[in-house]
């Protein structure tokens, strides 16, 4: 079996979408996801186990977390927000995809609703799905989230 990272999986999605659409695709450091330190690669039973008090904080108050070893999510929420506002400046009036992993997309869409990270639970980030906003002079409408259609469909 080849192990893939999550970092090189989002660049290939990204690169296979940007193929597709015969669009140029660049790769934006600051949506790479969280940087779990110790915690990289062990399961959620090994850190329930090894680190209660952490686990349990990390699941009911998530803005409050460090990773040892790692970093915060408010660490992401400003990554995936300057991402954001890069591709807005550099890219107005166009349509743009970002591919990201779970904790840059779930940050980035609660900076998109006005939402705290405090809610960081509440979204529900399926792996390949699609959400889908637009920002304006008015701010941001998130027109859809989590949307997994296309995942049923069958190539023949």
């Amino acid at each position: 079996m080849v192990y893939t990272s999550p970092r090189q999986r989002c660049i290939d999605t990204g690169r296979f979408i940007a193929e597709r659409c015969a669009a140029p695709a660049r790769v934006l450091d600051d949506l790479f996801d969280l940087d779990y330190g110790e915690w990289t690669d062990r399961t959620h039973e090994e850190i329930r186990t090894a680190h209660p008090s952490q686990y349990r904080l990390w699941k009911t108050q998530p803005h409050l977390m460090r990773f040892p070893g790692g970093i915060s999510l408010q660490d992401v929420a400003m990554r995936v927000a300057d991402a954001l506002r890069y591709v807005v400046a550099t890219h107005p009036d166009e349509t743009i995809v970002m591919v990201g992993h779970d904790s840059g997309n779930r940050s980035l869409l609660l900076h998109v609703m006005g939402l705290p990270l405090s809610a960081y639970w509440r979204l529900q980030q399926t792996p390949c799905n699609i959400s889908e906003f637009t920002i304006g002079e008015d701010g941001a409408t998130l027109l859809r989230m989590n949307e997994t259609a296309h995942l049923e469909a069958r190539i023949e």
